[in-house]
């Protein structure tokens, strides 16, 4: 698993350093690869750029996505109030060619439908209600709070999970944590996006040859408890530190364990419980 599944309800997507589009889109095609229906872009700052064609494996892929701009604050939130005709729209278009293709309904399974959304997505969703200047700040924060009811509203009333993300992280944008249902924080590391959630951790990166890279000691650890717990051998239990002088104070070893500190890091070291030596 290279990404992660998207859950029923707002699934909130930070990135460090960055607006994100590449991880965002892959998250949206990844979602559609997997579910039938279309997905409904609610777009703000470009989001919807061309990288998403350049990543999409096949066109017939983003013709499920409909796009749909606010370049103001009133804009974007008309978007949002207009989402539901747009599905209906949909609907009757795919309902209509269908029939007059002579075709049925294909479904990957019984839970999933060809008609409904699959998902929808708003990026930046907090981008034009900070920046138009027409609205106070109390307006802006008003209109916002609607936008993520109504969001809110469809993840509950079509049962699909709801993506979004933020421009910054700030007491503007508080509202927008609040009301999400999963978070997701996406870190930039040398191997590629490392992507964290409630249930997901990205452990591995893939190279050209099929073999995968890893850089992180969760992953280590993890494998190293599982084949400990295979042979047997019991996790040793840590001993208690001895008082911390006076003056000097505590330490935390890489385990997280906290430990009395003496005048010598050195030492400290060196004379930790169960290193093996004195």
């Amino acid at each position: 698993m290279l990404l992660p599944s998207l859950g029923d309800g707002i699934t909130l997507l930070d990135v460090e350093g960055g607006r994100g589009v590449p991880i965002l889109q892959s998250l949206v095609l990844d979602h559609l690869l997997l579910h039938d229906g279309p997905a409904f872009w609610i777009d703000a700052n470009g989001h919807a750029t061309t990288t998403l064609a350049q990543i999409a494996p096949s066109q017939r892929l983003l013709n499920r996505i409909h796009v749909a701009r606010g370049f103001t604050a009133y804009q974007h939130y008309g978007a949002v109030c207009d989402l539901p005709t747009a599905v209906n729209k949909s609907i009757q278009i795919f309902t209509t060619d269908a029939r007059a293709a002579g075709r049925g309904e294909p479904s990957r399974d019984e839970d999933t439908s060809p008609h409904t959304p699959a998902l929808i997505v708003a990026p930046a969703v907090d981008a034009q209600y900070r920046a138009d200047d027409t609205l106070g700040e109390t307006h802006a924060k008003t209109l916002q709070a609607r936008a993520l009811a109504r969001l809110a509203t469809y993840a509950e009333g079509y049962d699909i999970p709801v993506l979004v993300t933020r421009n910054e992280r700030n007491e503007f944008t508080e509202s927008i944590a609040t009301v999400a249902d999963h978070h997701l924080e996406c870190e930039q590391t040398r191997m590629g996006p490392r992507v964290v959630g409630e249930d997901f951790e990205t452990l591995v990166y893939p190279v050209d040859d099929g073999a995968y890279y890893q850089t992180t000691f969760a992953y280590w650890r993890q494998l190293l408890a599982a084949r400990a717990t295979q042979v047997g051998v019991e996790p040793t239990t840590s001993t208690p530190s001895t008082p911390t002088p006076e003056g000097v104070g505590t330490g935390v070893t890489a385990d997280g364990e906290t430990v009395a500190a003496t005048a010598d890091p050195l030492l400290d070291a060196w004379t930790a419980s169960g290193t093996g030596g004195r």
